[in-house]
């Protein structure tokens, strides 16, 4: 949010010392006048890595056969919130100004109510469905993938996902058992990375200090590591800030 406060030296009715050039509208700098308040939040995001953890257990418990084919409509039910807290969480990360960590858990959460919707009606051809759906957000997590790096966190899930869309998607396109269980098992994998990440970001947070590593480099590093002069570095061009996004 910005607001405009003016000096004592703009008194009311004072004019310009020059006139504008002829057919523009005189604009005067308002770098001085302009007032940026920042509102910090906690972070969400360990909130949205144990989500991903947990939705990922049981959906890879699931696959794995430890649940009975007629539990599909009691996992889809506890996935279910998942898609509320990791929209949440979006909603968060898009107050604190991060588009990659805001987008990624948005998108988290439209999968999951889509997972949920088609387990619980029990759609015709839903596992081909899905199996498409997959293969898709397959190639979503591949672009994302290459602009998380310095994001260690969000980068090491991704990378632990990227194979369980795929044998997630084939499994549902081919009904091949074994691509079901391998999807199963990716997706334990999956869980415990999200653990540890959502462990880690929560202890840093807690202690304003890195305690476990994740890794984090460039621009990630220094908002954790830098001084406020550097957070503050090109704000004037934030979304939210600038006139237009």
């Amino acid at each position: 949010m910005s607001t405009a406060s003016v000096g004592a030296d703009d008194a009311p009715g004072d004019e310009p010392d020059t006139q504008p050039p002829s057919g523009r509208r005189f604009e005067p700098d308002l770098r001085s006048m302009t007032r940026i308040n920042l509102r910090p939040i906690a972070s969400p995001m360990p909130l949205g890595f144990f989500t991903v953890a947990i939705a990922s257990a049981m959906t890879g418990c699931l696959q794995l056969g430890i649940f009975e084919p007629e539990a599909r409509r009691a996992v889809a039910l506890c996935v279910l919130p998942a898609f509320a807290l990791q929209f949440l969480v979006s909603i968060l990360a898009f107050g604190a100004r991060d588009v990659i960590a805001a987008t990624l858990m948005g998108t988290f959460a439209g999968s999951w109510l889509a997972y949920a919707l088609v387990l619980v009606s029990g759609a015709p051809e839903g596992l081909r469905v899905l199996g498409v759906f997959n293969l898709a957000f397959l190639c979503f997590g591949a672009l994302m993938t290459a602009v998380t790096g310095p994001k260690r966190a969000l980068w090491c899930v991704l990378v632990a996902s990227l194979p369980r869309w795929a044998a997630t998607g084939l499994a549902g396109l081919t009904g091949a058992e074994w691509l079901t269980r391998t999807s199963g098992a990716l997706g334990l994998l999956v869980a415990l990375v999200a653990m540890y990440a959502a462990f880690a970001l929560m202890l840093e947070d807690m202690r304003s200090e890195e305690v476990l590593p994740i890794g984090r480099s460039g621009p990630a590093h220094a908002a954790v590591e830098g001084d406020l002069a550097l957070q503050l570095r090109n704000l004037e061009r934030h979304a939210g800030v600038r006139r237009t996004l």
